[in-house]
């Protein structure tokens, strides 16, 4: 996942690089002290180099002590002047970078979360939230109706970065949720923060504040599956669990692994969507739905399998099918 460097270590590095030239020009012009006249006593020692570059790389200068020689001179025309512009344009590209840009984005994100309806909340953008950002955006989603809770301020820039609103903050908090991710307004919630206490907790704070929008949890561990299925999760993915069944049919079976990601993902020439059946689907077979490949029915609480609707069975209004569809990952209502 691509991150810029930390405010903190562009702050340092920065610091670093200005000490360094200052450093530098200490250095230059105590070699060339004889070109110094100190207009006070007539002698230039360290502390009046040392003065004489502070106060000549950070203004004009009061001239006590001035260049005599046509060295002296050519070395703050071609050496100071040039090193005071360029430590001036870190200050104000430092400026920039961490007060006006963090300003701008913060009034950013607040526009776009006034326009936040039917949303996506992602809460921890680590490795799997990142991975569920980019396809969400790879199928589709606009990048405004998708807000990322991240407590950490490299991935609240790395989410912004992609288009998404991005939210610095601790998800298991019951008001960041409420009126910082306008939860009552979503239409999904993505709990992935790599540890399943942490996911347990915000699992029972979306459930108070939301019993109706969708909330899916990534589990670490498949032990707390069934702890998540209580809280009210409306799917459980366990990431290594499943990892390891990729693994596993991938020893025998060459292209499997292949097939299973190119459905799985946007762009792929095969795609597995869900379709409500409406009004043009209802009475239809199997064998009415072609080119399209029927996997699946959920009727209310039964699971129903094809070979039920090739032996006559026919699909009725409200039914949800899971399909093979070729080419497509729109999903249909």
């Amino acid at each position: 996942m691509p991150t810029d460097l930390d405010p903190r270590r562009t702050l340092l590095l920065r610091s670093a690089i200005v000490l360094f030239l200052f450093v530098l020009l200490i250095g230059v012009l105590w070699i060339d002290r004889d070109g110094l006249h100190d207009q006070l006593d007539g002698e230039i020692t360290f502390a009046d180099v040392v003065y004489f570059t502070m106060v000549t790389v950070t203004t004009v200068g009061y001239g006590d002590i001035t260049p005599v020689t046509t060295r002296a001179r050519l070395i703050d025309a071609l050496v100071v002047t040039p090193i005071r512009i360029f430590i001036f344009l870190i200050f104000l590209g430092t400026a920039y970078q961490l007060a006006l840009r963090q300003f701008t984005e913060v009034y950013r994100m607040a526009k776009l979360q006034n326009n936040l309806h039917e949303h996506v909340v992602v809460c921890g953008f680590g490795h799997t939230g990142y991975a569920s950002v980019k396809e969400l955006l790879a199928k589709g989603t606009d990048p405004e109706h998708i807000l990322v809770v991240e407590p950490r301020e490299d991935r609240v820039r790395a989410a912004g970065e992609l288009g998404v609103v991005a939210l610095k903050g601790d998800a298991t908090q019951e008001g960041l949720l409420q009126h910082g991710a306008l939860l009552e307004s979503a239409k999904a919630v993505i709990v992935a923060t790599g540890r399943d206490d942490t996911n347990a907790l915000i699992l029972l704070t979306i459930r108070h504040l939301n019993s109706q929008c969708r909330v899916i949890v990534s589990a670490s561990e498949e032990e707390n599956v069934k702890l998540f299925r209580q809280g009210g999760a409306n799917a459980i993915i366990s990431p290594s669990t499943y990892g390891g069944y990729m693994l596993a049919a991938a020893v025998d079976q060459k292209y499997l692994a292949d097939y299973l990601k190119d459905f799985l993902t946007a762009g792929g020439h095969v795609n597995i969507v869900e379709q409500k059946v409406g009004e043009q689907d209802k009475g239809k077979t199997a064998m009415d739905l072609q080119p399209n490949v029927l996997l699946r029915v959920y009727r209310q609480n039964t699971v129903m399998s094809p070979w039920e609707f090739q032996n006559g069975e026919r699909l009725q209004e409200g039914d949800v099918m899971v399909l093979f569809r070729s080419g497509s990952t729109e999903k249909k209502s």
